[in-house]
C-alpha cells in the first residue's frame, strides 16, 4: 500500500513490474478503485511497469470537498507520474479515466506513448443529467444511484449468473465517499473534450462493449474517430465495466495494441 503527497491531496497507488519495463497507467472510473484492473493484470504479458491508482475521492485517496475540475484529476494523473518518474507511458482510461487520458494527452503529451479511451468518450451526458444525479447523492448517499448504476455496468448474463461478481462491484461503489463522488459527477458534467482530442495525435485504441448503458459502443467509437489512425475493438456480452466482466479478451485487446505499437 503506497501512498504519494501531491501537495494537496495524497493519492493511494500500487507500482508493480521491473523499473526499467515499458509503462502502462491504468485510471478506474466513477464509483470505483484500482481495484477494478486486477482480472486484467493476471492476463497481461509480463515485464510491464503497471501503475495503478485510486482517483482523487475514491478509494484510499485523499477525499477533498466538491466540485471537483476536470483539471484536477488531469493534475493529479500528471504529478503521480512525475513524483513516480514514469514517462513513454500508454495511458488506460476507463470512463472518466478515460476523460482523464483524453485531457492528459492535450496537455502533457510528453509522459504519453499511447492511450486506450475505455468505455468512455469526449463528452459523457449532459449538465442537467449529472445535476440531477448530484442532488439525488446529497440526499440518499451513493447508495440512491446503485442500482441503476449497476444495470448500466454489467451485462444481463453477469447480472443473472454472476452475483458474488456483482455484489462486489455494487459494495465498492456504494463504499466510494458521497463527496468525492459527487465531485467527479460535477467534473464530467462540465467536460467537453471534443475540440481537445480531435487535435490530438498519438496511437490510440478505443474499447467499448455492447452492453454498455452508461457510454453505448458508438459513442466510444466516435469519440475513438476523432484521433487519426485509431484503433477500436468491441467486447461483446459485457457492460461498462468490461474489464471486470471479460478481463481476458480486454487484456488480450490491450496486449495486442501494445505489440502493434512497438511497447512489448
Amino acid at each position: 500500500m503506497r501512498m504519494a503527497d501531491l501537495g494537496d491531496i495524497r493519492v493511494h497507488y500500487e507500482l508493480s513490474g521491473p523499473d526499467d519495463g515499458p509503462v502502462v497507467v491504468f485510471a478506474n472510473a466513477l464509483g470505483t478503485d484500482l481495484r477494478i484492473w486486477n482480472g486484467v493484470l493476471a492476463h497481461l504479458p509480463e515485464g510491464l511497469r503497471v501503475l495503478r491508482y485510486d482517483m482523487r475521492g475514491h478509494g484510499l485517496s485523499t477525499c477533498p470537498e466538491a466540485p471537483y475540475y476536470m483539471g484536477d484529476l488531469v493534475q493529479d494523473a500528471a504529478r503521480l507520474m512525475d513524483h513516480l518518474g514514469l514517462k513513454d507511458a500508454v495511458f488506460v482510461g476507463l470512463s472518466i479515466g478515460g476523460m482523464v487520458a483524453q485531457g492528459l494527452a492535450a496537455e502533457r503529451l510528453d509522459l504519453l506513448r499511447a492511450m486506450v479511451l475505455s468505455n468512455t468518450a469526449a463528452r459523457i451526458g449532459t449538465h442537467e443529467m449529472w445535476h440531477e444525479r448530484v442532488h439525488a447523492v446529497r440526499d440518499g448517499g451513493v447508495a440512491a444511484l446503485a442500482d441503476a448504476t449497476i444495470e448500466r455496468w454489467f451485462s444481463r448474463d453477469s447480472r443473472t449468473e454472476r452475483p458474488d461478481l456483482v455484489e462486489a462491484v455494487r459494495n465498492m461503489l456504494t463504499r466510494t465517499p458521497a463527496e468525492g463522488y459527487i465531485g467527479c459527477m460535477e467534473a464530467i458534467g462540465e467536460t467537453d473534450l471534443i475540440e481537445s482530442t480531435a487535435r490530438l495525435r498519438l496511437p490510440t485504441l478505443g474499447i467499448a462493449a455492447s452492453e454498455d448503458g452508461s457510454t453505448p459502443a458508438d459513442l466510444v467509437r466516435e469519440t475513438t474517430e476523432f484521433v487519426p489512425g485509431a484503433r477500436f475493438h468491441l467486447i461483446r456480452r459485457a457492460g461498462h465495466l468490461a474489464c471486470v466482466e471479460k478481463p481476458a479478451e480486454y487484456a488480450a485487446a490491450l496486449a495486442g495494441f501494445l505489440t502493434e505499437i512497438g511497447h512489448i
